[in-house]
C-alpha cells in the first residue's frame, strides 16, 4: 500500500512538473513581503515573474513612416460620410414637418401620404448633398493645406472652414464669399476651441497658481 501511494505522489509531483505548478518556484520567504501595486515585483498568486507579461512594445505594427494617429486623409471617408449621413436624416425630419404642414388641410389618404413622402425624399437628398458637398471641400482643403505647410494643427482647421465658406458662396459674389469665409471662420474657430477647452483650462489654472 505504501508503495502504491508512493507512486501516486510521484506521478502527481512529475505532473505537477510537467505543468509548472511544482518544482522550483518562488517559495514563501522569497514572496513575503512583496508589494502588490505595479507589475515589476514578483506576484505571490501566479509562479512566474509579471515582467514578462508586460507589452512595452506598441499592440499594432505601422508601415515605416506611419503616423499612429489618422490624418486629414484617413479622416475625409469618415467626415464625407458623416455628414451626409447626417444631412439626410436632418432633411428626412424636415421634410416630414414641412409635409405634414403643407397638407394638415387634407384627410389621410394616398395621395397624403406620397405628398409627405416625396417631400421627406426631396429635403433628405437636398440635406444630404449639401452638407456632403461643404465636407469633401472641407476635407480637400485641409488636405493640400497640411501637405502644402507639413504640418497639422488647428490653424489648418481654421483656414479650412474658411476657404470652404468663401468657395461655396462664391457665386453670390464678393459679399456672398465675404459671408462664407466669416461663417466658416466662425465654426471652424469655435470647433478648434472646443477641441482645446480642456488643454487652455489646464494652462489658466497653471498660472493662476
Amino acid at each position: 500500500m505504501e508503495g502504491g501511494g508512493g507512486s501516486g505522489n510521484k506521478t502527481t509531483g512529475g505532473l505537477a512538473g510537467f505543468f509548472g505548478a511544482g518544482g522550483a518556484g518562488y517559495s514563501h520567504a522569497d514572496l513575503a513581503g512583496v508589494p502588490l501595486t505595479g507589475m515589476n515585483p514578483l506576484s505571490p498568486y501566479l509562479n512566474v515573474d509579471p515582467r514578462y507579461l508586460v507589452q512595452d512594445n506598441d499592440e499594432f505594427i505601422l508601415p515605416t513612416g506611419a503616423n499612429k494617429t489618422r490624418g486629414r486623409f484617413e479622416l475625409a471617408f469618415f467626415t464625407i460620410g458623416g455628414c451626409c449621413m447626417t444631412g439626410a436624416a436632418f432633411g428626412a425630419v424636415n421634410g416630414l414637418r414641412l409635409g405634414l404642414k403643407e397638407t394638415q388641410n387634407m384627410a389621410w389618404s394616398k395621395p397624403r401620404n406620397v405628398q409627405i413622402l416625396n417631400m421627406v425624399t426631396r429635403q433628405g437628398a437636398l440635406w444630404a448633398n449639401t452638407l456632403g458637398s461643404l465636407a469633401l471641400l472641407y476635407s480637400a482643403f485641409g488636405v493640400i493645406i497640411e501637405k502644402a505647410r507639413g504640418a497639422e494643427d488647428d490653424l489648418n482647421t481654421v483656414a479650412a472652414g474658411t476657404m470652404t465658406g468663401m468657395l461655396y458662396k462664391s457665386t453670390g459674389g464678393l459679399r456672398g464669399a465675404a459671408r462664407g469665409g466669416f461663417a466658416g471662420l466662425t465654426l471652424t474657430s469655435l470647433y478648434a476651441l472646443y477641441n482645446n477647452w480642456e488643454h487652455m483650462k489646464g494652462s489658466f489654472l497653471q498660472q493662476s497658481l
